[in-house]
């Protein structure tokens, strides 16, 4: 009897694709939602979830944009309903720290009836190398309206790695992980981390909120993406979510990975390498 695969929804995205690799690895099968799957599936055309829930054992739930977005949770409860209508027993919920919105999906999660686990995340690492700050890191000039409020950037391979911890095993049901690195750095320090790794001259303004959103609105066509960014910036990086948690280790038994081993790591596959 074939086992029921585990479904990835953003299975091609910064998590969802690491969790995927990891559960094929462990010769788990698997069920990429995408807009460019076998089976495709959005978020905004509720008629492509059944197809993809279709005999499925447990999914791995990233939101797009961001589960901080308007109008989430909203979202988050007609699939988990559908879900659990469906047989889908585990949800696995990636959110994000000090956002309301976020928090109104993981209650929704709680509600539905499923045997739920939360990941709750700092800011990811990667952001600096796969995501929109990749551009200016490379442009040597990173311009954001961030102050001296330190964020505990937490790295998406240990995201990754509590995400397929709780699609497989015992012990995480019910379970609300904080994820961070091990300490806080403020966005000008992260630079500096990246500079030194990278042996690149990479310099950090700050600049005005107004300035920050202009700037995006020119980079980035998706008017929904640019206010959130905008809003994260404006109102979440306030130090609500200054101090590190110990999520890692409650799932794993082990520590994060620091910053500079991301920075590290990053900079040795030639990600932030300029080319005269």
């Amino acid at each position: 009897m074939t086992p029921k695969p585990i479904l990835i929804l953003g299975g091609t995205g910064k998590t969802g694709g690491r969790v995927a690799s990891r559960l094929t690895a462990k010769s788990v099968p698997v069920r990429i939602g995408s807009r460019s799957a076998e089976v495709p599936f959005t978020w905004e055309d509720e008629t492509t979830w059944a197809p993809v829930l279709r005999g499925v054992k447990a999914a791995y739930i990233a939101y797009y944009p961001d589960i901080g977005a308007p109008g989430a949770s909203t979202t988050i409860a007609s699939f988990a309903q559908l879900a659990v209508s469906m047989g889908v027993s585990r949800l696995v919920l990636l959110s994000g720290r000090g956002e309301e919105e976020a928090e109104r999906s993981e209650l929704e999660l709680r509600k539905s009836g499923a045997e739920w686990t939360i990941l709750r995340c700092s800011w990811f690492n990667q952001n600096f190398s796969e995501s929109f700050m990749l551009g200016p890191v490379l442009g040597g000039e990173v311009m954001l309206p961030a102050s001296d409020i330190p964020e505990p950037f937490v790295d998406v391979e240990d995201v990754a790695d509590v995400a397929v911890a709780a699609l497989t095993e015992p012990g995480h049901v019910g379970k609300l992980y904080e994820l961070t690195g091990p300490t806080a750095l403020t966005f000008a320090e992260a630079i500096g981390e990246i500079a030194a790794a990278s042996g690149r001259d990479i310099r950090y303004q700050q600049i005005s909120v107004q300035d920050f959103a202009a700037g995006l609105a020119t980079e980035i066509d998706e008017q929904d993406y640019v206010e959130f960014l905008t809003y994260l910036f404006a109102e979440v990086l306030d130090g609500r979510n200054a101090n590190p948690a110990d999520g890692v280790f409650q799932a794993l038994g082990r520590q994060p990975r620091s910053f500079r081993d991301y920075a590290k790591t990053a900079a040795a596959t030639g990600v932030w390498t300029v080319n005269a």
